[in-house]
C-alpha cells in the first residue's frame, strides 16, 4: 500500500469514528478528517467555535435551557390551527394551536450567511431519515460521507419534514446544546423528543412560515409548561 492510499484510509477511519461518536452530530459542522490527522491534538481535534459543544451531546451542559423547552404559549395569529411559524432570530418554532396559543420549541437556525425565510409546504415526513448531503454541502464539504443510514447516530435525528421546493428541513438532533444556536446550513433543527412531537401534530401539506431574521415577533409569554 503506497502513502496515499495509507492516507486515505486513515482518513476514512477518522470519518467513521466522527460520525459515529456524535462528535459531528451536526453534519454541516463536521471534522475534515485530514485535520484531525495532521492537527495538533490528535486525540481531540480543535472543533470551530459554533461546534464545541458537539463533543459531549450528553452533558449537562447538553440541557436545554428553560426558555427553550416545549411550553404552550400565548401567541395571537390570523394564521390556521396547524400552521408552523419559524421564529428565526429568536430562535424559536410556533405550531399555532388557534384561540390566541401556540406550541413554542426551541430550534436551531441557520449560521451567518446561512439563514432564509419563506413561506414552504411540508411536503414529505420521514422517522428516522436516511441523510444524503446535497450537492452544494459536497461541494463546500468534500470530505463529508456520501449517505448515512437512519439511526441514532444519523445528523438529522429521529424524525424528518421536507420543506417544499427546497433542500430544507425541519429535523432531529442527538446534540442539545445546539439548540437556541445559528450552527446549520439553513436547516431548522430540534431536539429529538421535539421533533417527534411536532412530527406528529404537522402533516404533508402543513404550511411552514420561516421568518426572516430581521423581523421579531414579540408578546409570547409561556401559558403552560408541556
Amino acid at each position: 500500500m503506497n502513502n496515499f492510499a495509507r492516507l486515505q484510509a486513515v482518513a476514512a477511519i477518522v470519518a467513521a469514528t466522527v460520525l459515529s461518536t456524535g462528535a459531528s452530530a451536526n453534519p454541516f459542522e463536521a471534522i475534515n478528517p485530514f485535520e484531525a490527522i495532521f492537527g495538533r491534538q490528535l486525540q481531540q481535534p480543535q472543533l470551530p467555535p459554533q461546534a464545541t459543544a458537539y463533543a459531549n451531546p450528553n452533558d449537562e451542559e447538553g440541557e436545554l435551557r428553560a426558555e427553550l423547552r416545549r411550553q404552550i404559549v400565548n401567541y395571537p395569529s390570523n394564521e390556521a390551527p396547524g400552521t408552523i411559524i419559524v421564529d428565526t432570530p429568536n430562535t424559536y418554532l410556533y405550531f399555532v394551536l388557534g384561540g390566541g396559543k401556540a406550541m413554542r420549541y426551541g430550534i436551531g437556525v441557520g449560521r451567518e450567511g446561512f439563514t432564509w425565510s419563506g413561506v414552504k409546504t411540508i411536503e414529505r415526513k420521514a422517522e428516522w431519515p436516511d441523510w444524503t448531503p446535497p450537492p452544494e454541502m459536497i461541494q463546500r464539504q468534500p470530505y463529508l460521507p456520501r449517505f448515512v443510514a437512519g439511526g441514532a447516530s444519523n445528523p438529522l435525528g429521529a424524525r424528518a419534514m421536507y420543506l417544499s421546493g427546497s433542500v430544507y428541513r425541519i429535523h432531529g438532533t442527538n446534540a442539545p446544546s445546539t439548540i437556541g444556536g445559528r450552527v446549520s446550513s439553513g436547516c431548522i433543527r430540534m431536539v429529538n423528543e421535539d421533533v417527534i412531537d411536532l412530527y406528529n401534530r404537522a402533516h404533508v401539506g402543513s404550511k411552514v412560515i420561516v421568518l426572516p431574521m430581521s423581523e421579531r415577533r414579540a408578546g409570547t409569554s409561556p401559558s403552560g409548561i408541556y
